[in-house]
């Protein structure tokens, strides 16, 4: 492999690890988890970083998920620039996909639900520059769109159009 591309693809890890820092100014505890889970991240995308990352794996599911109380799956789909404010007791389920630039707060629950035939329903899709509030619950196979703001304690379990706020138990959209 030529030296370039090898600096490349170094680079590009170093970026993909960093990625969330300045998204994340004056929040050591933010910063800290998500450079560790970018790197458990790095480490389950690639096959061969994933037998070498094994260790670091079991390290990051047992400090992170087990002693930190915050359940992000190495294996979840994030874009750039997640902001975690407070993060105790977050749950995501690792089949959740969540776009770029979003927040979210403590205790957040992401994931899916029993379906009346005793099945689980799919996890939800997360748009671009999504601020969650506060214990919110956001479960069931549903989209929330771009630019949606969700209202700390809402349990949103329909589809949220882009560019809304959604409040309550369950939550209503209203435009903003």
């Amino acid at each position: 492999m030529p030296q370039q591309t090898k600096r490349n693809q170094t680079m590009n890890s170093i970026y993909f690890i960093f990625q969330d820092w300045t998204a994340n100014q004056k929040n050591t505890k933010g910063r800290i988890i998500l450079i560790l889970f970018r790197m458990a991240n790095l480490c389950a995308r690639k096959k061969i970083n994933y037998y070498i990352g094994f260790p670091y794996l079991i390290f990051y599911k047992i400090f992170v998920e087990w002693i930190l109380s915050i359940e992000i799956p190495w294996n979840l789909k994030v874009g750039k620039n997640l902001k975690l404010f407070h993060g105790q007791c977050l749950v995501i389920n690792k089949k959740a996909i969540i776009g770029e630039n979003c927040t979210l707060r403590h205790c957040t629950t992401i994931g899916n639900k029993k379906l009346r035939n005793g099945s689980m329903s799919r996890s939800p899709t997360i748009g671009n520059n999504v601020d969650i509030g506060s214990n919110a619950c956001i479960i069931g196979d549903i989209n929330i769109g771009d630019n949606v703001v969700i209202g700390s304690g809402a349990v949103v379990v329909k589809n949220i159009r882009s560019n809304s706020l959604a409040v309550g138990n369950p939550a209503s959209e209203k435009s903003i």
